[in-house]
């Protein structure tokens, strides 16, 4: 087991360092384990208010909000499951030392982007290329 990384609490990664160096690496792995921390707490609340609330509502009209209520909470649900999965291929990327770099062109993703998307696969360019490429394919 390695030894953890001191990160000052004020640390952010900055340009004019070595690129995922073992500062930046652990800023972004616990930058990812805070978010998923916050995303399993707010769907363990969310399964808690689904369970206790009350399902014997005789309004229809109140019925009908409950229900739509309730399927909001399941699809927030449903995606915050998907980006629980994403942090968690981040997270192996960072223990692969895959981190940070673009999945299609091996460049360093930018730290902007990386702090503003930890779970970024891909630079800006490559990602609106693929976007563009995706449309084009719908559009058929």
């Amino acid at each position: 087991m390695k030894a953890e990384t001191f990160l000052p609490s004020d640390y952010t990664p900055a340009e004019g360092e070595p690129f995922m160096n073992e500062r930046q690496t652990e800023y972004f792995r616990r930058k990812l384990n805070a978010w998923k921390t916050d995303l399993l707490e707010e769907t363990e609340r969310t399964l808690e208010g689904l369970q206790g609330a009350a399902r014997s509502i005789p309004d229809i009209a109140d019925r009908a909000s409950e229900e739509t209520d309730r399927s909001i909470e399941l699809r927030t649900r449903d995606r915050q499951r998907k980006l629980i999965t994403k942090i968690d291929a981040a997270l192996r990327r960072i223990e692969d030392g895959e981190y940070g770099y673009c999945e299609k062109t091996g460049e360093p993703i930018s730290l902007k982007r990386l702090d503003a998307r930890p779970i970024a696969t891909m630079t800006v360019e490559a990602q609106e290329t693929h976007e563009r490429r995706e449309k084009v394919h719908r559009d058929d």
